[in-house]
């Protein structure tokens, strides 16, 4: 690669044919059995730090969450204003088509409705209809000694079950632990955890809520939560992807 390409950050339909390129039968089957699956590398490391750099662009934010004064770990978080900065809204229509065939299967094993239409612009209307107004997409912050609880990203009735962190620093150079953290509730059983070095550039699609499990009768919701494990050294950004309002 040369110098050239290495600086340059890619255009909204370079990132489109990215996230298209990737194999989404076997995401989705690694979706369904670990609730989570890791894309390649979609953003050069230019794209990276451009979009780290506008964290201290407040202007670009509507608020900022201290997550130690909120008790959701510690560590900083910012949510994006209106509108989106493009690569943020780029991703974000890129992902969706191919989310949206996991979250309608997922729907029809837990016989649960599925009302997400073909176009992230129609689903974001019935958002807005529901009183779910606000942009969720976010650029987190960790310095050493942080970490984030575990949780879920759901803001109110509108929800879809499926979301994207994308890492914009590398783990082991930029700053070393904070592994994604994704624990699955097991039925009459102990909690299951998966960990994921998530490395520069690249995409973890993980559940917003629960994952379809099989049963003796069938199928049932898995409840699942998501954090971040502790910040050794260094610091760790990371761009948030929900595709729900708040």
């Amino acid at each position: 690669m040369t110098t050239t390409t290495a600086r340059r950050r890619a255009r909204p339909t370079e990132l489109a044919e990215r996230v298209a390129a990737a194999d989404w039968t076997a995401l989705a089957e690694e979706l369904d059995t670990l609730g989570c699956a890791l894309t390649p590398r979609l953003l050069g490391p230019a794209d990276c730090r451009a979009l780290t750099a506008l964290y201290d662009d407040t202007s670009r934010f509507r608020s900022t969450v201290d997550m130690t004064r909120h008790r959701f770990g510690s560590g900083q978080y910012r949510y994006f204003a209106d509108p989106l900065p493009e690569p943020v809204q780029s991703l974000r229509e890129a992902f969706y088509p191919h989310l949206l065939r996991t979250a309608r299967d997922w729907a029809a094993r837990l016989g649960r409705p599925a009302p997400w239409p073909d176009t992230l612009g129609e689903w974001l209307t019935m958002c807005h209809d529901a009183g779910q107004t606000k942009s969720a997409q976010i650029l987190l912050r960790y310095g050493a000694g942080d970490w984030n609880a575990l949780h879920r990203d759901i803001f109110g009735e509108m929800v879809f079950p499926l979301q994207v962190v994308i890492g914009l620093d590398e783990q082991g150079t930029d700053y070393t632990g904070g592994e994604f953290l994704l624990v699955e509730q097991r039925p009459r059983a102990q909690s299951r955890g998966t960990t994921t070095v998530l490395r520069q550039g690249h995409a973890l699609v993980f559940t917003t809520r629960d994952r379809p499990v099989r049963s003796a009768r069938g199928w049932s919701a898995g409840p699942v939560r998501h954090g971040v494990s502790t910040v050794r050294s260094g610091h760790r950004h990371s761009l948030g992807l929900v595709f729900h309002e708040a």
